[in-house]
């Protein structure tokens, strides 16, 4: 093997943690699949003879270069209220591809990652690297050039505003899904009161449906606010096929043949306590909707 062939498989043998940080940090597969390249590039002229760590040295890298994107983001951002939905990773009901497991381990809902988009980026950074990958505070320090104890209370800021806004699902898929059946039947038949018997009082719904809307981004909250506006979409309820979004149980609409939306559900001891609905066009067209619901 030579040495190219090497540093290829150090690479390759690192890429899938690669891509499972830059997606918490970005909220996006391609902008993960993007960060993990140029990571690669770097890699490829840097000089790594005195390398010890190899992954810890990649983590390093995509870190600053997820970091520098987050700010890039918000420098371009117009309005600095703008707010769009995370690229969900959509699979089918009978569960998710190798490759989508390893990005989606520890189960990175919608939920969560649109609290951590509202973080500031060395925040986001500092929970993403530390409580997710168990990344010392003193090896994220140097990345976003603060004290271990300052990165310490980063993460700690961080830590607070998730455990409050972005709560652990229930960890049976099969549970959850019968809750998401059970709220889609009601929404099909009208029925309000088990409707809101499913939602958490403290329900929050949380819409995309892209810029070129009047609203595109809208969040509303508690048990009755959010079955009202369910009975308002009974009409698609029939349309709605079973799917996996971030590992949890959620459902994609399909109308002739094209997915209008894609929801997700985070389910806490079997109340509904998150709702992410997509219906973005522009950023529904690349999914596969025969291989997710098994349909030509």
């Amino acid at each position: 093997m030579n040495d190219d062939e090497f540093l290829t498989s150090l690479f390759e043998a690192q890429r899938g943690q690669l891509r499972a940080v830059a997606y918490r940090m970005l909220g996006s597969v391609s902008e993960a699949d993007d960060a993990v390249q140029e990571a690669w590039l770097r890699l490829n002229r840097a000089d790594t003879g005195d390398v010890r760590n190899m992954g810890g040295w990649l983590t390093t890298v995509v870190s600053r270069v997820c970091l520098n994107m987050l700010r890039s983001r918000e420098h371009r951002r117009e309005d600095p209220l703008e707010e769009r939905m995370p690229e969900p990773v959509v699979s089918s009901a009978d569960g998710a591809d190798p490759e989508q497991e390893a990005l989606l381990a520890d189960s990175v809902g919608l939920a969560l990652l649109v609290v951590l988009q509202q973080l500031e980026p060395t925040e986001r950074l500092a929970f993403v690297l530390h409580d997710m990958f168990a990344v010392p505070f003193d090896d994220i320090a140097p990345i976003i050039d603060r004290t271990s104890a300052a990165t310490r209370q980063l993460a700690s800021r961080a830590r607070r505003r998730v455990r409050g806004a972005a709560p652990a699902p229930d960890p049976d898929v099969s549970r959850q899904r019968e809750v998401v059946n059970a709220f889609m039947t009601a929404a099909r038949d009208g029925d309000f009161d088990t409707l809101v018997s499913l939602l958490h009082p403290d329900v929050v719904l949380r819409t995309d449906v892209g810029p070129s809307a009047a609203r595109g981004w809208n969040e509303l909250r508690g048990a009755l606010t959010v079955g009202q506006q369910a009975l308002m979409f009974r009409r698609m309820a029939p349309y709605a096929h079973p799917v996996l979004v971030n590992g949890v149980a959620g459902a994609i609409v399909v109308l002739d043949g094209r997915t209008t939306a894609v929801g997700s559900f985070t389910i806490a001891d079997g109340k509904i306590v998150t709702m992410e609905i997509l219906g973005d066009p522009a950023r529904l067209t690349g999914l596969d909707v025969a291989a997710l619901t098994g349909r030509a």
